[in-house]
């Protein structure tokens, strides 16, 4: 099963006052499994970015100048997407504005829906913890996954996050094997890295496996015993 972790910044809070997506962040799950096949692109919106919005994610419009503009990048982001499952927080927001995005230049086929499923954790975390808060922050703290280097928000980085809350919510993340955490601890910088794109280091680089040998005395009785169950 294919999932991508998707998730956007604006320039603003709506469509209907001329707002636009200025970033946008894909996570890869593969059978419950972080590829590491991310999918990130900042976007040139033409317009100014709202004091409040930046304030929020960091980014401002001379950060932008040099960006690709949206219908440069849509069909490489629609061949990412085609076909998978978006995982998205509070989905009505983001599909909402990458719709307006696909709206504006007219393309074929105007809404995200027709290219992919999406599921909304907000939706899901609000059936499975009612009454309480469910923003992201706060399902990072009912998960215990680490949100301490994210100062701003950023697409790729909430992506990464809620790509980590979501195989919490829903049973962990299985799909990692021991050998591969392992491997992930051993390479430079790996623990505790929650930088985007980190892929697979993650969490499982995090697992110290302790062994615990036996003691001669140990190992002298379960000889001895194997004796009295199998004599030569």
């Amino acid at each position: 099963m294919r999932q991508i972790v998707l998730d956007t910044e604006t320039t603003g809070l709506a469509t209907s006052e001329g707002h636009r997506v200025i970033e946008i962040g894909c996570v890869e799950l593969v059978n419950r499994r972080i590829t590491g096949n991310n999918f990130h692109t900042y976007l040139n919106p033409d317009r100014d970015i709202d004091e409040g919005a930046e304030r929020v994610h960091g980014i401002s419009r001379d950060d932008l100048e040099t960006a690709p503009r949206f219908p440069e990048i849509v069909d490489r982001l629609l061949e990412y997407l085609r076909d998978s499952e978006l995982v998205i927080h509070n989905a009505e927001f983001d599909v909402g504005f990458l719709d307006h995005e696909l709206g504006l230049m007219e393309h074929d086929a105007p809404e995200i829906t027709q290219h992919a499923s999406v599921l909304d954790t907000l939706m899901l975390a609000r059936k499975m913890h009612p009454g309480q808060r469910n923003s992201l922050d706060a399902l990072c703290k009912r998960y215990e996954v680490d949100a301490s280097n994210r100062e701003l928000h950023g697409a790729l980085i909430d992506a990464d996050l809620l790509a980590r809350v979501y195989l919490a919510m829903t049973g962990g993340q299985t799909a990692m094997t021991l050998e591969e955490a392992s491997s992930a601890a051993g390479r430079p910088g790996a623990r505790g890295d929650s930088r985007p794109g980190a892929g697979r280091s993650g969490r499982a680089a995090e697992l110290d496996l302790v062994v615990i040998r036996a003691t001669d005395e140990e190992i002298a009785a379960h000889d001895a015993l194997m004796e009295q169950i199998s004599p030569p």
